[in-house]
């Protein structure tokens, strides 16, 4: 860390020496201001003696230590409500917060002035023993044991045990016949609504509903999650709906070995269909609707050998949205359509192993995700209007969709600010149909990482131009890094979002689903634990991916929604306050300024007497050919008669200016 100071001391000495008075005084003001802000943002870290962030369903240390007298430092870093509770309830956030949930962002310190050993859990996301699920241990004084203390897990099975736990005929509650069963049992579920949480610590369960649409478990928005599966590995959720939940329908954490199938999910308050830190596993056949987050979501996982197929998600903020997951990821044969937009893979610091990777996107229908009447949260908000948005993802692929009805764009490749700055890269956009976007059918957005490349789509409009001549997939890649305004316009939905700019809806009032098809054969299906799901996954042939078809609805889509009328890089019909001033200055400004700085380039070349034709002839080649870094290269090296100050203030001043509107942007947009 000092040997960064001391090069970065060397490295401003020698600018501000380079510098004019007057530009020296205002960088020395600017330097002052920056070094007073990074002092105090130092300060207020150093304010707590230890600290003890939430992630999404995981604490970051899970093992943290304090001295007695010591304060700890609690903080929602994730994007769900989460809280503390000690074991033995001598403490927890709730008596210090004075809420039980802590929404995102929130933070409060506790002290603990005596020594001991104190297990805790999120009440939401674990078990009331903190053994399985979001646990973490705090050690106060010199109390020994700085590990946590889990149960043994029973044994998982290969296959069905034979058992059959019947509710309600043998077991008046869900709850009751899973606490009852042991591994390899079928809890067979016959119809009714089932006002219950069912937490599962038991694994090889097959938990059925004897009907998909007669069997349901509502949680009156008074119960936090349908079936929640903590730890436990191998178990499968078939033929059940869940709705009205405050959290999730369905859910599986820190498992290997899962499997969801028929399942509906609608009206619940953050997912549908959830796994999180999990491997091994298959999403198909179901239905989710109404989450303000996703219908589908898997997170946090690599490889996360997984299979997303034969899905419908409709209503949602995202269809599908999966953090930090891939590796072995498929998303393949299903319809993401009427959400504020489809699928969303992106990287975020909220939580572990960033960046999302290596997801492969196949023969979905993805059609018109501009459902503003959706329920969201704000970090979801942006994302309205777009078919797929790759944020911050490397080495993705997206082929064979058909991507129709986009208000923005239909694909696009953008980068993912969130504590850091996380840059898609070698991401590869092929043979896709996308039509009847509103900004742009493509879209790669600035600044880009290597290695993304567009080939074979059925695409009209692309930003920037020429994006699959200028970026193909088999010829020679130009550097050019994305476009910046795709960037500076989303970067205005961020920022009306964080101001509570955006749609408020209810996600009790979210449309009820017809009926969806039920488990082929019903109770008498055979009886498969989810064991090795990914290796046995026959339904598709992952290795022959160009096989897949769309789903049928696909072939017969006819584009309803017209080419959206783009000025300036900007939609014209009814652009928000915060869209207009980013989206605007970040495309036109740009040009305003290579403008300025080529006229004022060439007009000294030609007042210049003294330089040869040769010459002259050259620096105006690299001014026309270099797009921006050619100009500011003539004005910096090119022995220009303009006053320096003056050369200084035109091109510094202009990039500054840009930067400031970013900056503002940033910071109305709640980044820094």
């Amino acid at each position: 860390m000092l040997m960064m100071i001391g090069r970065t001391t060397r490295w401003t000495h020698t600018v501000l020496c380079a510098l004019t008075p007057p530009l020296r005084a205002a960088a020395l003001v600017i330097g002052a201001l920056g070094a007073l802000i990074i002092l105090a943002a130092c300060g207020a870290l150093d304010e707590a003696d230890i600290r003890l962030a939430m992630k999404d369903n995981t604490f970051g240390p899970q093992v943290v230590r304090v001295p007695v007298g010591g304060t700890l430092q609690i903080e929602n870093e994730g994007r769900n409500p989460h809280n503390v509770y000690a074991v033995d309830s001598s403490w927890s956030t709730a008596a210090s917060f004075g809420s039980v949930a802590m929404p995102p962002g929130a933070a409060t310190r506790i002290t603990f002035d005596r020594a001991g050993r104190y297990p805790f859990y999120c009440s939401f996301h674990a078990t009331a023993d903190g053994r399985r699920g979001m646990v973490g241990v705090l050690i106060v004084g010199d109390a020994i044991g700085e590990t946590l203390e889990t149960d043994e897990r029973a044994t998982p099975r290969q296959a069905a045990s034979g058992g059959v736990r019947r509710v309600p005929e043998q077991y008046p509650a869900i709850q009751d016949a899973i606490d009852a069963a042991v591994p390899g049992d079928l809890i067979l579920i016959g119809p009714g609504i089932y006002h219950e949480q069912v937490t599962v610590t038991t694994p090889s369960l097959v938990i059925r509903g004897t009907d998909r649409n007669l069997v349901i478990l509502d949680g009156e928005f008074q119960r936090v999650n349908g079936i929640e599966v903590l730890a436990a590995d191998g178990v499968a959720v078939e033929n059940i709906t869940a709705r009205n939940y405050l959290l999730n329908g369905f859910y599986w954490t820190g498992v290997t070995g899962y499997r969801g199938s028929y399942l509906t999910a609608y009206n619940n308050g953050d997912y549908g269909v959830y796994a999180f830190d999990s491997v091994d596993g298959v999403f198909d056949h179901s239905y989710a609707s109404g989450s303000p987050d996703s219908g589908f979501y898997i997170g946090q996982c690599y490889p996360c050998k997984a299979v997303i197929n034969d899905v419908i998600a409709e209503h949602n903020a995202l269809g599908y949205s999966g953090t930090n997951a891939g590796g072995d990821l498929y998303i393949v044969r299903s319809i993401w359509r009427n959400n504020m937009a489809g699928i969303v893979p992106n990287s975020l610091d909220t939580e572990l192993n960033p960046p999302e990777r290596e997801t492969t996107i196949v023969a979905n229908l993805i059609e018109n995700n501009n459902n503003i009447a959706a329920p969201t949260h704000p970090l979801q908000y942006p994302a309205l209007g777009n078919g797929i948005v790759l944020a911050g993802g490397v080495g993705n692929v997206v082929a064979r969709n058909v991507i129709v009805d986009h208000a923005r764009h239909g694909v696009m490749v953008a980068p993912n600010i969130d504590r850091n700055l996380w840059f898609a890269s070698d991401n590869r956009v092929e043979d896709n149909i996308i039509r009847g976007s509103g900004r742009a059918d493509l879209a790669l957005a600035g600044p880009a990482g290597s290695g993304n490349c567009f080939s074979g789509n059925q695409a009209r409009q692309t930003m920037p131009p020429g994006l699959e001549l200028l970026h193909g997939c088999a010829d020679l890649r130009l550097p050019l890094g994305g476009d910046l305004s795709t960037t500076t316009e989303t970067l205005g939905f961020v920022a009306q979002a964080k101001r509570g700019d955006y749609p408020h809806n209810e996600v009790q009032r979210q449309p009820v689903p017809p009926p969806q098809p039920p488990l082929p054969g019903g109770a008498d299906a055979p009886v498969r634990p989810a064991h090795q799901v990914f290796a046995s996954y026959d339904e598709v042939d992952l290795r022959n991916l160009a096989s897949l078809e769309p789903p049928a609805a696909a072939q017969e889509l006819a584009s309803t929604q017209p080419q959206e009328v783009v000025v300036a890089g900007l939609t014209v019909t009814q652009p928000g306050f915060w869209q207009l001033l980013f989206g605007l200055y970040g495309y036109v400004l740009p040009f305003i300024l290579l403008a300025a700085w080529v006229s004022l380039a060439f007009w000294d070349l030609a007042r210049q007497e003294t330089i040869g034709r040769g010459r002259a002839l050259a620096w105006v080649a690299i001014i026309l050919l270099v797009p921006f870094l050619g100009v500011i290269a003539y004005h910096a090296f090119g022995g220009a008669k303009i006053a320096g100050w003056l050369r200084a203030a035109i091109v510094g001043g202009g990039l500054l200016a840009y930067l400031l509107i970013v900056g503002i942007g940033l910071a109305i947009g709640g980044v820094f």
